[in-house]
């Protein structure tokens, strides 16, 4: 089984896998291996960096001191979410509304999960990881690295996530979606 199938198969989950009658098809999967090294290793690959640099948004989930989980979208150009190395991602985080949940959340409780949507080719990655948020002045030379160049937005932080586990899900019920510049692309293109 997956490393990311390790950790969400809690024992209430196995529970409801058990009760549900999915408990038999996930034993199956686990007993061979039920995913590619890279996925047991949690290292990124090829194809895990080229989808996480190509995307202009994903899905963060935190959990609150009082158990509530918090999801909120992240966004900016594509690629502002990028990996730093095989084990660890990071981004330079804009300012917004200034609410700092996410922020306030991790200092209590440092794991999250990101959830990253590819609409058009109907595909999406999970990642479970760690998450420290540095203030931007404190590291200029990873604030330097971390912003998108040309991209008006302030930056305030810097957010490193090291990647506990992920997993490429399945694309039932992923509805087609495309940005405005997807669409532009497509009607540009000889047919």
């Amino acid at each position: 089984m997956s490393r990311y199938l390790n950790i969400a198969t809690t024992p209430s989950v196995a529970a409801a896998q058990e009760h549900y009658g999915s408990a038999e098809q996930w034993a199956r999967i686990g007993a061979r291996g039920g995913a590619d090294e890279t996925a047991q290793s949690q290292r990124l690959g090829p194809a895990e960096t080229a989808f996480i640099r190509g995307r202009d948004g994903f899905y963060l989930a935190s959990v609150s001191e009082t158990g509530w989980p918090y999801v909120q979208y992240r966004g900016g150009p594509a690629g502002f979410l990028t990996t730093i190395d095989s084990s660890m991602l990071g981004f330079a985080d804009f300012r917004g509304n200034r609410q700092y949940i996410t922020t306030g959340n991790v200092r209590a409780n440092d794991r999250v999960s990101l959830f990253l949507m590819d609409y058009v080719h109907r595909r999406r990655l999970k990642i479970y990881g760690h998450m420290q948020v540095i203030d931007a002045e404190d590291d200029a030379e990873l604030a330097k690295r971390l912003t998108v160049p040309g991209y008006p937005a302030r930056v305030e932080r810097l957010v490193l996530i090291a990647v506990e586990a992920f997993d490429w899900n399945c694309p039932q019920h992923i509805t087609p979606r495309l940005t405005q510049a997807e669409l532009a692309r497509l009607r540009t293109q000889p047919t």
